[in-house]
């Protein structure tokens, strides 16, 4: 179904999928707004749409939009406020060995070779499995995003340079997205996650970013608890951002 989008972009046009499987709750069904994925200007409309609580996958851009869930709450962090918490600043010393980079979206084979390792430890069966080099370029890169790839590496003796993660990251005028972030298994200990949310903050302080996004957070999802540990966090209200605290 198509509607007009009667934001600020009045031919904007949005639209509501059918029903599909929920990619969090397995048992439920979920339905998204859409972006018109057809409309060329949606590179130049895609920094307003996170700031309507929209998310980019590959060319798409949505917002999860269920009929009787509200679950999905799009949440990001005021980079100049952040302050990291105790464990936070224990992940960011255990892992001094590692080094960041930033290079450009664009995938190799040592990027694929360990996006397909982290599927099969972390989604095993879960609908992603078979993702190949076109699987990884549709879902991570897309066709018109300006991302980048925040590798991280392992500079101990041990590691020699060893890639250990990439977060997967939109860069905007105002605000970086972080998009997607996979990793070597064999460094579950290490947190690489939470290192990668640090190290974007960093690179969002660096070039004066005012916000990093970091999706959607959902309340009693285990995989999507570590979010709110990032303080101040503000979470998007249908309306407006406010204190995640206030929700």
């Amino acid at each position: 179904m198509g509607t007009d989008f009667n934001a600020s972009h009045d031919d904007l046009r949005l639209f509501h999928t059918g029903e599909h499987p929920c990619g969090y709750w397995p048992q439920r069904t979920a339905r998204d707004l859409v972006l018109d994925p057809r409309d060329p200007r949606l590179a130049s409309f895609y920094p307003t749409a996170l700031g309507w609580g929209f998310r980019r996958s590959g060319d798409l851009v949505y917002r999860p939009h269920c009929p009787h869930c509200r679950a999905c709450v799009a949440v990001r962090i005021p980079v100049d406020e952040f302050r990291p918490d105790r464990n936070q600043r224990r992940c960011a010393a255990r892992n001094a060995h590692v080094e960041g980079r930033i290079v450009a979206a664009e995938r190799n084979e040592e990027h694929l070779a360990l996006y397909q390792r982290y599927l099969d430890a972390r989604h095993k069966g879960g609908g992603m499995d078979g993702h190949g080099a076109a699987e990884f370029d549709q879902f991570l890169i897309g066709t018109w995003s300006e991302g980048r790839f925040l590798e991280l590496r392992d500079r101990s003796a041990e590691g020699n340079g060893k890639l250990v993660a990439v977060a997967v990251t939109d860069v905007l005028p105002d605000a970086l997205s972080a998009v997607y972030t996979f990793y070597d298994p064999d460094y579950e200990a290490n947190s690489l996650g939470t290192l990668a949310i640090l190290r974007q903050i960093e690179w969002a302080k660096r070039e004066c970013r005012q916000h990093l996004y970091l999706g959607y957070w959902i309340d009693g999802h285990r995989k999507m608890d570590y979010k709110r540990r990032f303080k101040p966090l503000e979470a998007f209200d249908g309306r407006g951002w406010r204190p995640f605290e206030e929700l």
